[in-house]
């Protein structure tokens, strides 16, 4: 535009010359005008910005040194926010009778200070009239006594912020008053400098020093750009007061103070405050602002798949021979074949097929030696994420979660919730926004059925940010809490509300602590580098935890203890130094759909009478454990994907009362599941555990409450022996499942395959272990293995291609019955010495050695079991002459003899029969059963000096 022949730019050097009024008149002028009032925003409103008395920076006191978006737009809400206590001046002339023949009063000035009309405060306001000015210019003003305000007035400071001192208390009486530009002192005799109890106050541009403020409902106050040190704002009753741009440093107590429900009654400025607050910009964040991730699990499926076995074999036929036999020594395959240890287990030499496709077979066997091609899917439960964690982890790489783990914004969220937003978007009782609270005790304290509101406040250096107690609410929204002296934000007695998009970190405490009763929505926050936990729940306290990021803080991501019973889901809880939830001191919780990855301890820890509902979670490459349940540690763990942690998939105790079920547990570095006898000393146990036995014992119990109330869930039905069952646990570093214990406990229909040590291992069971329908298969030794003076009971199991025996065991009490044990390089069964052992209505066979091998003085009774024909030249039964300690009873060998032999388990099917055991799903989870397993065995014998025959067996 060129007005007159004036470029541009010079038209904006001659406008910046104008004062507010002109530069007002001159955007009426016509649109090119206004377009170029507009563009002075960063040289001319600027400046009337900065400059104007009555207000600070537009960022102060938090971002002082970043300019708002629109200079313009900041001095426009200021001015109308400065105008809001004479709003009832217009209420008042429009309801007065013949308004429109009246000539309006023009409002007059008073000026006090020394050589000016008045001397003190107290003679002016004395001579004031209804919306009047008073000066006060530079000076000290003291008042003897109390200072009554009856009629509505506005008290300015001439001059710089600072050359006005007033000590005085004053107590409002009238509709409204407002004071700018003044700083406050209190009085000789009164800690208050300033009190109202039904009209409206607004303060701007002020100092408080060493006093207190108070309003009480239905009074209103409006307080803008002031100072408040050691200074505590007491807000009563409040219907709605707003705090905005203000600095509170070194309090000695609260800050500020909301107590009461609002109240009722309302006065004036009620709306026209509601109205401006709706009229600034909100805080809540647009659709890609927010950070990280999306937790939808609702399309997991956790049926399961069905298993197919194909077995060819080739060799050669070899008659029944008598129980002297001895066995023939091995032949050049002996590169593939594994080693026989003392105690006659064998070791795999050559590496295991990922998910049992091909097993492997020497290439160098003769024509005799057997050969065989194994390949089924593996049974179990599919985990949650669909396949993203089926492959072994990459040694080195970075860790990317899939897309679907991706956290919802918070908008994302609210959206969802409609009940959270609405909260989001009250606005009731105190609303404090864009302040700073530092260097003092306490930052807002919300009691008595309060109700706050704080958005994009800085709390630092203070002994707490946020207290809420009685019945109180608050919504917290875009703040950061850091460096506190003890807990960030504290909710006790049946505190609630809203606290979502805050960053909450480097406290010495928790970052957020819920005690008794206290029922919060925690959403979408960062609390991360506590020196503490990030979140602790106790005393009956609950809350909603959900889309978090929880991660780096020195203990529990999430800490649950002494009935804390929060719902937990959805978060991210990465990289503590502790566990990532501890649950402890018989604490509650549902936990639910979380992604908890990379902790120092154990991804969940369960101890001392925690019961927890832990479902669908992700737990992967943590340091230790993945779920570790301690001394008396109980509850259900459920459906959950447990991935390539350093140590052990799920650790328990045998003291323990865990209900271990439909979880998938992969990759390892230890055993798949432990359980490990309490009595043992730590350095018995494996490495990792040594530091969690005294998970937080560092005073935690000395600092929480102990005074709790009992419920009853019945969501949690009672367990009375630990229960593990229908996990899928493959291809962990050792033994699928470890067994040290002298408790009771159940392994049931579970999944246990390719892991790189046995299928399962009891080392010690002074009561009975009872292993019953499980799929045990492909894994590097042997299935199962039980050591001396264990009670255990192996039934109904299919124990399939392992690459030692299928059963190796030396237990003074082992029960073997009705397993089909199919297909294992070693021995099918072997009895060593001194064990004791019944051996009824299995289903065995062995490609590479005999069926059965007893060993030294073994004790068996061998009764009612089919035992079929394995590699050339081996028999079926091996046994030491001279024991007459080993009974064998209507046992059926089955030799091949001619092409057309045909053998099919039909009667019953094959091992394990899922659909007979599965006992009751829970109750969130009634629709996920378990389907049938269909197993299809074929072998082929051939060659050696029957080479025109061939025999097939199939099992169904």
């Amino acid at each position: 535009m060129e007005a007159g022949g004036l470029p541009l730019e010079l038209w904006r050097m001659i406008l910046a010359y104008l004062h507010l009024p002109d530069l007002g008149r001159c955007s009426l002028v016509c649109r090119a005008w206004y377009e170029l009032i507009l563009s002075l925003d960063s040289t001319r409103w600027r400046q009337l910005c900065l400059g104007c008395t009555k207000c600070r920076h537009p960022n102060w006191p938090n971002q002082p040194d970043v300019e708002p978006e629109s200079w313009r737009e900041a001095f426009k809400q200021h001015y109308l926010a400065s105008k809001t206590w004479t709003k009832n001046a217009l209420d008042l002339e429009s309801s007065v009778c013949f308004s429109l023949f009246r000539r309006r009063r023009e409002r007059r000035t008073l000026s006090v200070g020394p050589g000016h009309e008045f001397d003190s405060l107290g003679s002016a306001l004395a001579m004031a009239s209804l919306y009047d000015r008073i000066v006060l210019f530079p000076g000290v003003y003291e008042e003897q006594g109390e200072i009554v305000l009856k009629v509505p007035v506005e008290i300015v400071g001439h001059g710089k912020l600072g050359e006005v001192a007033l000590l005085a208390s004053i107590d409002q009486h009238c509709s409204t008053t407002r004071l700018c530009n003044l700083v406050f002192m209190p009085a000789w005799f009164s800690p208050f400098m300033y009190k109202t109890t039904a009209g409206h106050v607004q303060f701007d541009n002020c100092n408080f020093e060493n006093g207190h403020i108070q309003v009480r409902g239905p009074g209103t106050c409006q307080v803008k750009f002031c100072t408040f040190r050691n200074t505590h704002v007491f807000l009563q009753n409040v219907p709605l007061c707003v705090l905005e741009n203000c600095e509170f440093v070194g309090s000695e107590n609260n800050s500020v103070t909301v107590e009461g429900h609002p109240s009722a009654d309302k006065n004036w400025a009620y709306k026209y405050l509601l109205g401006l607050i709706k009229s600034t910009p909100t805080f809540l964040p647009t659709e890609d602002s927010d950070f990280l991730m999306s937790l939808d699990l609702e399309s997991r499926d956790q049926a399961w798949s069905p298993k197919t076995c194909d077995i060819v074999i080739e060799g050669s036929q070899s008659p029944t021979s008598a129980a002297s036999s001895s066995p023939k020594p091995a032949s050049k395959a002996g590169s593939q074949e594994a080693e026989v240890g003392s105690d006659g287990e064998r070791g795999a030499q050559t590496p295991d097929s990922s998910d049992g496709g091909l097993s492997p077979s020497g290439e160098d066997e003769d024509e005799d030696q057997l050969m065989y091609r194994l390949s089924y899917q593996v049974q179990g439960p599919r985990p949650v994420l669909g396949g993203s964690f089926l492959g072994p982890p990459l040694p080195g790489a970075s860790i990317q979660l899939p897309s679907c783990l991706v956290l919802n914004s918070l908008q994302q969220e609210l959206q969802k919730d409609k009940e959270a937003m609405a909260l989001a978007n009250s606005v009731q009782g105190c609303l404090i926004r864009k302040c700073l609270f530092r260097d003092g005790k306490g930052g807002v304290f919300v009691c008595s059925y309060g109700r706050a509101k704080m958005e994009g406040n800085i709390f630092r250096n203070l002994t707490y940010a946020v207290r809420c107690i009685h019945n109180s609410k608050i919504v917290m929204l875009r703040n950061d809490i850091y460096r506190c002296r003890a807990s960030g934000i504290f909710l006790r007695l049946e505190g609630g509300g809203l606290i979502a998009g805050n960053n909450i970190y480097h406290n010495a405490e928790a970052g957020v602590d819920i005690r008794k009763k206290s029922n919060p929505l925690i959403l979408c926050n960062q609390i991360h580098h506590g020196l503490r936990s990030g979140i602790v729940v106790l005393g009956n306290g609950k809350g909603i935890i959900r889309n978090n990021q929880i991660f780096s803080n020195k203990e529990a991501g999430i800490y649950i203890l002494y009935h804390g019973n929060p719902i937990v889901s959805g978060n991210h809880i990465f990289k503590g130094r502790a566990a990532g939830i501890a649950v402890n001191e018989n604490g509650k919780g549902l936990i639910t759909e979380n992604v908890i990855r990379e902790n120092q301890w154990g991804g969940v820890d369960i101890r001392r009478g925690g019961i927890p509902v832990l479902r669908s979670n992700l737990i992967c490459f943590g340091y230790s454990d993945g779920v570790v349940v301690g001394d008396e540690g109980k509850g259900l763990i459920e459906g959950n994907t447990i991935y390539a942690n350093k140590g052990c998939g799920v650790w328990m105790m045998s003291s323990s009362l865990p209900h271990v079920t439909s979880n998938h547990v992969s990759y390892n570095g230890l055993y798949g599941v432990a359980v490990f006898n309490q009595k043992f000393g730590s350095s018995e146990l494996p490495r990792g555990h040594r530091a969690q036995e005294n998970f937080s014992e560092d005073g935690d119990t000395i600092l929480w409450e102990t005074e709790l109330e009992k419920e009853d869930d019945p969501l949690r039905r009672p367990i009375t022996i630990a229960l593990v069952e229908s996990n899928s646990i493959n291809h962990n570093g050792a033994s699928g499942l470890y067994v040290q214990s002298s408790e009771a406990l159940h392994v049931i229909t579970n999944v246990i395959h390719a892991n790189g040590d046995r299928g399962i291992t009891v080392a010690q069971s002074s009561q009975l272990t009872r292993v019953a329908n499980n799929s045990i298969s492909c894994n590097q030794q042997s299935g199962v293995k039980v050591e001396a003076q264990c009670k255990v009971e192996l039934r109904g199991n299919g124990i399939y291609d392992n690459r030692g025996q299928g059963i190796i065991t030396k237990g003074d009490s082992t029960i073997v019955i009705e397993n089909d044990i199919i297909g294992n390089r070693g021995s099918g069964l072997q009895l060593l010495p001194r064990s004791d052992t019944k051996v009824i209505k299995n289903r065995i066979h062995s490609f590479r050695a005999y069926g059965i091998t007893v060993q030294g003085r073994a004790k068996a009774l061998v009764q009612e079991n089919i035992i079929f024909q394995g590699k050339t030249n081996k028999t079926i039964f091996q046994q030491i002459s001279n024991n007459r300690e080993c009974v064998m009873q209507n046992n059926k060998f089955l030799v091949f003899k001619k092409k057309s032999d045909t053998w099919r388990l039909v009667n019953p099917p094959a091992r394990p029969h899922l659909e007979n055991s599965l006992r009751r799903p829970s109750a969130a989870h009634n629709g996920q059963k378990v389907t049938a397993m269909a197993t299809r065995i074929t072998a082929r014998v051939e060659g050696g000096y029957h080479s025109n025959r061939s025999v097939f067996c199939t099992i169904l």
